[in-house]
Order: C-alpha cells, then structure tokens, then sequence
C-alpha cells in the first residue's frame, strides 16, 4: 500500500481506505488526467463545485492578479476591496431583502452561522425557549456539529452521533406527490411547538447529500407562509443548489420566496477556493447585534477576487439555455432507464441526473467500470447521480448517462 492509503483520511472513509483512490495529475475543462494516463471527464463537477470546469483561463488570472496585491489579512478590523465587491454582488443577486452578508469559509460553517443567528436572534427578542430547530427528513446540512443536529437522524451519515447532538424536529420529507402530506405535518409541529422553534432549515426543491430528493415548489412556498404564521425563522440552504444549479440562479426563485436566512458555498468560487456566506435580511442582522463568530480566514482575498469572476462569467454566459440543455439530455438519456429491473426511480432538474437503484451499489466495483468507460462518478448507497460542471459539451454529457446506462445493465 502507498503513503495515502496508511496515513491520508479521505471523505466518508477509514484508513486504510477500502476503496482505491486515484491520483489526478492535471486537470482541464470538464477532464481530470489520472495517474497512468487515463483520461476521465468528471461528472461530479468536484463535489457540484466547478461549474465553469478546471484550469479556467480568467478564474486562474484572477487569483493570480490578486495574489500580488495581498493574499490574506484578517478580517477583525481590516476590510479590503474584493470582500467589499463581493458582498455587493451577493446582495443584488440573491433573493429580496437579503443585504447583510457574513463570509464564512465553508458550507458547513456557514450553517453554523445561520443556527447561531437563529438562536441569538430570539435570544435578544427575549424569547430565550425558542432553542430547537424543525426541519424536513432527508436532508443533509454539513458535516459540523450544529449541521450535523439538522441532517436526517436516521437514514444520514451522523446517526452514530444521535445520542450527543441537539435534538430537533423532523418533518415529513416532501416529494413530488406527497406535498400535501408532507405540508399537513409541518403545519402540525409548527403548531403545537412553535414556541420552541427558533428557525425552519431546508434545502430548496432538491435535498442533496441526503438522497437527491426532489420535491414542488409549492412545499416551500407554503412553508415559508407557515414560517410567518408561527413566528419561526426560515432558513434556506442553498450552497448545493445556489448559483444556477436547477435552472433557477437560485432555487428559492422556483417558489419566488425570500428566507431570513441563506447560506451559499460550493460554486461560490467555481470550485477554485473554499469559501461560503451566510446571507440575512436587515430585521435579523440588527436583532442579532454582535455575532460571536469569527473564523481565520474569513473573507480571504484570494477566495473572494476569484468568487467575484466566477459570478462574472457565470452571469455574463447564456448559463440559462445551458442548463435548459443539460436538463433535456439528461431527461432524454436517464429517464427510460426507470425500465430497467435494477432501478428504482430516476429523477432530473436541471443539471442534476440521479438514478436510484433497488439496492446498494458496490463504490469500488461501480467506479471501476465507470472509469474505464471514461467517467468519474462518486456514487453513494443506493444513488448515482451526475451534477456536470455547465461548460459541459452535448458528446461529453452523453459519454456520462452511456456510462451510468451501463451501470444499470451491470447490476
């Protein structure tokens, strides 16, 4: 075994690692060039991050014009122009009302963010038993402590943590044809316990690392209208969906809703640096007061100069018919594979293609064949799913769902 095998832990594994990991020499575009010459076009956009794929020539510039100038200095006191521009635009693209901006430094924290600005905010209102959170089951958060108490308890990947974490409330997952169930519990919790609930958190339309369940509009639409009816908070974790992801710049415009409280992350940067914000309206900010939260690296120049180009080239691009694109390929190549006797449901918005099977997929079997076909995928469970990066080319989309058509046929 070689030095990463023994030393290195990786995501969601142990050491040593059970399932091989490949080295990337280089990458370019949509291709990540693997130790021994393979050449592989990454499905997975890095974990939904590089939306304008590797090796950028105008991302690359922009770290590189910054790191001259200044490549880091603390935040606490000092402020500097590329932190500055970014809050601006972060504050005229996102949804209405949304104008204090918090620079955390990943989607995990930025969650944290959001809690702790939940909790605080009730806090000073004097309403000091509004400590719990509700939340719909299926979701996925991040992988921190406060994150993790508002993850699905039992079918996410922190139920070894239950018997420690807060407890919360969990909702009815909702999904495409159960929104009025899923609404009616909902309505029920709020009701009964709103007085405990300082904040609702969801992801909206697609819950993402908690099965890539895709759900109606109508479901946050209506849990914004109960979120005020109650007197709780809405919390609106976007750092999966954000930034054009399912067709919308940002998935609350599917159900043309603001929330209290957006966190962003993921394809902030392009994928290029780890950066993340927490967004809040102007009533939430001034409640608040001092927020006792401040990491090292929080609005780092480097990170903040590239996410500023990123946002440029994404808006200044026809990333709409792109993805209108990428919606219809996948759609055309995905959806009749519910046929198939291993399949379970297969599901699309945007650029997202999931296909769940009947049972668990073997990773190391699974990514074998995937990557001799010249794909990289990381599947999980019962789940592989592709979310490319947008400059996609059509003949490199399809070399993706041939490959995940051919998964189906192997199991």
């Amino acid at each position: 075994m070689n030095f990463d095998d023994q030393h290195i832990w990786h995501p969601y594994a142990k050491i040593p690692n059970a399932v091989p990991t490949y080295l990337v020499e280089s990458a370019d575009n949509v291709y990540l060039n693997l130790k021994g010459g393979k050449r592989v076009i990454d499905g997975m956009s890095s974990w939904w991050s590089m939306i304008h794929g590797y090796n950028n020539p105008a991302l690359n510039q922009a770290i590189k014009d910054q790191i001259d100038r200044v490549s880091h200095v603390m935040f606490g006191g000092l402020t500097h122009q590329p932190a500055i521009d970014l809050c601006q635009l972060l504050i005229q693209i996102t949804p209405p009302g949304l104008d204090k901006v918090f620079l955390a430094d990943s989607g995990s924290v930025s969650v944290e963010i959001s809690l702790k600005m939940a909790l605080q905010y009730w806090y000073n209102k004097g309403r000091i038993d509004k400590t719990h959170f509700v939340t719909p089951r299926g979701g996925y958060h991040g992988d921190t402590f406060g994150a993790m108490s508002v993850c699905d308890p039992e079918n996410g990947m922190h139920h070894l943590f239950q018997g420690v974490l807060p407890k919360h409330y969990f909702v009815t997952k909702p999904s495409l044809g159960n929104t009025s169930k899923a609404l009616a519990d909902l309505n029920k919790v709020l009701k009964e316990s709103h007085n405990k609930i300082a904040a609702m958190i969801l992801e909206p339309i697609v819950q993402g690392a908690g099965g890539m369940n895709i759900y109606e509009p109508k479901y946050l639409k209506e849990a914004r209208s109960l979120c005020d009816t109650f007197d709780v908070l809405l919390i609106v974790d976007e750092i999966a969906t954000g930034f054009g992801r399912t067709g919308k710049l940002f998935g609350c415009e599917h159900a043309n809703i603001s929330p209290d409280i957006l966190c962003l992350g993921k394809a902030l940067t392009g994928g290029y640096m780890t950066m993340a914000a927490t967004l809040s309206t102007a009533e939430v900010a001034e409640t608040v007061g001092v927020l006792m939260h401040g990491p090292t690296f929080m609005g780092n120049p480097l990170s903040c100069s590239v996410a500023n180009k990123s946002i440029d080239l994404l808006l200044s691009s026809e990333w709409e018919n792109r993805i209108l694109q990428i919606e219809h390929i996948l759609k055309s190549e995905l959806l009749p594979l519910k046929k198939q006797k291993s399949v379970l449901d297969v599901r699309v918005i945007g650029a997202i293609g999931v296909i769940e099977f009947e049972s668990p997929l073997d990773m190391k079997v699974v990514q074998e064949e995937l990557i001799e076909n010249g794909v990289w995928l990381r599947p999980y469970g019962k789940l592989l799913y592709t979310m490319p990066p947008y400059v996609i080319k059509d003949e490199e989309l399809l070399t993706i769902t041939k490959a995940m058509s051919a998964i189906t046929r192997s199991f």
